[in-house]
């Protein structure tokens, strides 16, 4: 094998942070940063935009940045490297998540090179879906996409379940929504039409009027009383689609950040046949509604994610900080 080049490396390292920023997070926070040694990447917590409020424990960042070293990692497999990681490798240094290093060369199979494709397609839905039910076969494949990274995604099949899940949504939501310093820190990430910050949730990414399913899962208000949304989905029935549960059998950071990695694959393998995913974590917000789903409906395992799946025409677009906003480079002396 050839050497690589400093030039071969830099473009490398650059276009897989590109890939790596595309990933989900909670209200599109992109709480992560890069820096390059080498032929090394670091995964960093950004903690100053955590959520104080709405996650503490730092969880649903950990599992955004987990979705990030997923893209990162499919980004270099892609480009001929093979991915060495090592996550949570220094506890001294709790905000240095994870390491890559660019391993020998390497060929990605077929389904790599799908899933690294729908990277920048992908979109979080905010609404409810068309009636088109999502095939049991591409609803085991995305369990067998979960499986691969150590978490498991539960259909939820039985209607009482959904019921339930459905209700404790609604619950934490009203509860969220009467307090008045959790609500400031959502609605700061939301964007007014036209903002052109580069975070955040855009004022075409979630429903002006949102229609109920049923049972309905309540959405953020993101708007929070002004006129703000998209009106598309007002052209489709309110389907709740698919309701899944994407568990972990601890509750670690290297599990959350597992978890990441395992949404992100599900995430991507859906979206290359279309079906979109809408997120709620409101009851996962609040101790005692995540614990009674836990003993309750999930035989002890730890929820991570509450998701429905389901075929939409969602064609916003998605914004996100250049990589120059996130990468920093140690300069040979």
């Amino acid at each position: 094998m050839s050497a690589r080049t400093s030039e071969e490396i830099a473009s490398a390292i650059h276009t897989a942070v590109q890939a790596a920023v595309w990933a989900p997070s909670v209200h599109n926070t992109q709480p992560w940063s890069f820096a390059v040694d080498g032929e090394e990447i670091s995964l960093r917590a950004d903690s100053d935009r955590k959520l104080r409020l709405g996650d503490p424990a730092g969880r649903e960042l950990l599992i955004s940045c987990g979705a990030a070293l997923m893209n990162l990692r499919l980004a270099l497999r892609v480009l001929g490297w093979e991915p060495r990681v090592r996550v949570l490798p220094d506890p001294d240094r709790p905000a240095l998540l994870a390491t890559v290093r660019m391993g020998e060369a390497a060929v990605a199979d077929e389904h790599t090179r799908l899933l690294h494709g729908e990277i920048e397609r992908r979109r979080t839905h905010r609404a409810g879906f068309t009636e088109l039910p999502v095939p049991d076969r591409l609803v085991e494949a995305l369990v067998a996409q979960a499986e691969a990274e150590g978490a498991r995604l539960t259909p939820v099949r039985s209607e009482a379940a959904v019921r339930v899940l459905a209700a404790l949504t609604c619950a934490a939501q009203d509860v969220q929504a009467q307090d008045r310093l959790f609500t400031l820190e959502m609605i700061s990430w939301a964007q007014p039409p036209g903002s052109s910050r580069k975070e955040g949730v855009p004022a075409e990414g979630y429903p002006r009027e949102p229609r109920r399913t049923d049972p309905h899962f309540a959405q953020r208000d993101y708007a929070h009383g002004h006129p703000w949304g998209s009106g598309a989905d007002q052209f489709f029935s309110a389907s709740t689609g698919t309701v899944a549960v994407l568990t972990t059998p601890a509750d670690t950071r290297e599990d959350w950040i597992a978890a990441g990695q395992a949404l992100q694959r599900v995430l991507l393998h859906a979206s290359a046949y279309d079906v979109g995913a809408a997120f709620h974590t409101q009851a996962l917000e609040t101790f005692h509604l995540r614990e009674f789903l836990r003993q309750e409906l999930l035989s002890g395992r730890h929820p991570q994610m509450i998701m429905r799946l389901g075929y939409t025409s969602d064609d916003s677009a998605g914004v996100r900080r250049p990589v120059t906003d996130v990468l920093q480079e140690r300069r040979p002396n």
